[in-house]
């Protein structure tokens, strides 16, 4: 019981903290990053990173525990503000990554954090990743 009031007492201040960070952060890509370094680095993530380093990733991600996955999940979903989805740029790069996560590695216990994210940052459901080297349109 003791740790669940001092769980309480750390997590609103790690909120703000984090929060301040983050928004801090999305000012400075939003102010000093340009337009077309993003695309660049966009369409190269696209075009140039081979499927099998896209599927090294997903297995390492589905080598984590689940309550690890999960824990992340939650975070990203609570902790980050409202100020990085309604950066442009920001929702963009999140959103050209994170369409590669399958919904296979997400914990059932995390599908609605997951669901909160996606929408959040406008995470299409583009990709499918069927086996090692293999994808198909949803």
């Amino acid at each position: 019981m003791g740790w669940k009031i001092t769980k309480r007492i750390w997590e609103a201040p790690a909120k703000f903290v984090y929060g301040k960070i983050i928004s801090l952060e999305v000012k400075i890509v939003d102010k000093f990053v340009p337009d077309r370094l993003l695309l660049f680095y966009l369409n190269t993530l696209d075009k140039r990173v081979p499927p099998k380093a896209i599927d090294g990733i997903i297995d390492g991600l589905d080598k984590l525990p689940p309550k690890v996955r999960s824990s992340l999940i939650t975070a990203a979903d609570e902790y980050v503000p409202d100020t990085v989805a309604s950066s442009r740029k920001v929702s963009a790069v999140i959103s050209a990554v994170y369409k590669y996560v399958p919904d296979r590695v997400i914990p059932p216990e995390s599908a609605e954090h997951w669901s909160n994210i996606k929408m959040k940052f406008h995470i299409p459901t583009l990709l499918s990743r069927g086996g090692r080297g293999k994808s198909r349109s949803v």
